[in-house]
């Protein structure tokens, strides 16, 4: 309990992001079994306290912190287990590409799990979930088959499309405005392809509207599988030096069933304007899950501070370019890294909360070390996302702050629907929602000062 000696660490260690904000839960419990989150929940109920889940801690918002609660730790609950050739169970703690990607391949099989090889799979499905092999296999949630949760009531369930079918809805979307605890997901697994390549063009920065135009132009060529990125930066690729100047980096990865295949579809991408100025080039070269997560973690450092921000947007690339630029070229620390995601949606959604998307996803990563800086840092993040806005159709929960600026992060219809299950699961409100800044915003829960 607050107050202990061994209080702050529960409190703080797990969280990733070094910005550790000053909100403070009446209590940390630090859950061994699912009868210990059950036995949490109802303690909670006696008290009056209200409850909250951390299971990776990788949150840039560190959703799970909150004064006048029992803060749930997940860490402890550690289970991975094949259930049926295409059916794995696996608690929410469990690191996506750490742990549960190496243990579901060596068994020839795949799951979308996210980029970041750390980010724990509680928050990463229950927000939707964005990961490898996205665009062909889709949204990570939904390939969420069940989930086993302790409601606010203090009672264990099974949900899933045949038992609590609207917990089940709720659950794959809803992110930290979920009302329930969850201790298991049951996932649809998927064969791992045989092929697995990156084609990797180091840009300079000055080519940046060529390529920006170009990439919305061959997105909608190009086949499911192949995965495209442009990334702002200046760390380059290794044996590229410019200075610490700003540059571009084209990636694409996809998943095939030959070498061949690869080739074929990846090739639009040899199109990209500017590689006769390439600081360097590599086309559908073979490349691994161990590789590609080291390069992940390397991007998002520990013991570092973070603020992201993030936008869907269906604009084209002449409304786009003025407004990326600017975060492509004056990127705010050395170690800041803004992403054009081109998603290009073919299928509606299923009957699920999650229900933002757009053609293209923009986020920004800032990072730095300095607590000095924080102030500056956030600010140029913010202005430019509130730059934004006018193209923009929402942003995406996993890398949204709604403290700092409020988006919709989820279809009104379905937001109508969600809070109306909230009415029926926790009418008490013992789950507080999502931390919303005040003001005008579609989407929100739970409206607070700003930190």
């Amino acid at each position: 309990e607050r107050g202990s000696t061994d209080y702050e660490a529960a409190r703080v260690d797990a969280i990733f992001n070094q910005r550790r904000p000053q909100r403070f839960p009446s209590a940390v419990l630090q859950a061994a079994t699912e009868a210990d989150v059950v036995a949490g929940v109802r303690l909670a109920r006696e008290r009056d306290w209200g409850v909250t889940v951390r299971s990776g801690g990788h949150s840039w918002a560190a959703w799970s912190l909150h004064d006048d609660a029992i803060l749930l730790d997940l860490s402890g609950l550690r289970e991975m287990a094949i259930e049926s050739p295409s059916v794995a169970t696996v608690s929410p703690s469990i690191r996506g590409g750490a742990e549960f990607s190496p243990f579901i391949r060596s068994r020839g099989h795949l799951f979308p799990g996210g980029h970041c090889p750390t980010v724990g799979l509680g928050g990463y499905l229950l927000q939707g979930g964005q990961g490898w092999n996205g665009r062909p296999w889709g949204w990570a949630c939904e390939s969420v088959l069940a989930v086993d949760v302790v409601t606010a009531d203090g009672e264990l369930v099974h949900a899933s499309a045949d038992s609590h079918p609207d917990l089940y809805w709720a659950a794959r979307g809803a992110g930290p405005g979920f009302f329930g605890a969850v201790t298991r997901f049951y996932l649809r697994l998927f064969d791992l392809p045989p092929v697995f390549v990156q084609t990797t063009y180091a840009l300079p920065i000055d080519r940046f509207d060529d390529v920006l135009h170009w990439a919305h132009d061959v997105l909608p060529t190009l086949d499911r599988r192949v995965e495209p990125v442009i990334v702002g930066t200046r760390i380059p690729p290794a044996g590229v030096d410019v200075g610490g100047a700003p540059m571009m980096i084209m990636l694409a990865t996809g998943l095939f069933d030959s070498q061949d295949e690869a080739d074929r579809l990846m090739r639009p991408l040899q199109g990209c304007p500017g590689l006769g100025d390439a600081y360097m080039g590599e086309f559908a070269a073979p490349v691994t899950f161990d590789v590609v997560g080291a390069i992940q973690e390397s991007m998002s450092p520990t013991g570092h501070r973070y603020a992201a921000d993030c936008a869907w947007t269906d604009a084209t690339a002449a409304e786009l370019a003025p407004l990326l630029r600017d975060l492509y070229t004056t990127l705010p620390t050395p170690q800041s890294f803004t992403i054009w995601y081109g998603w290009n949606p073919v299928r509606a959604l299923p009957d699920m909360a999650f229900s933002m998307e757009a053609n293209v996803y923009v986020a920004t990563y800032a990072v730095w070390s300095d607590p000095a800086d924080d102030e500056r840092v956030q600010r140029w993040v913010s202005e430019r996302y509130r730059a934004l806005e006018p193209v923009s159709v929402g942003t995406y929960l996993g890398d949204a702050d709604l403290l700092r600026r409020p988006a919709p992060f989820m279809a009104a219809d379905n937001f109508r629907r969600l809070t109306a299950i909230r009415d029926e699961y926790d009418p008490q409100r013992r789950f507080p929602g999502f931390r919303v800044k005040p003001g005008t915003t579609p989407n929100e829960f739970e409206t607070l000062a700003p930190e």
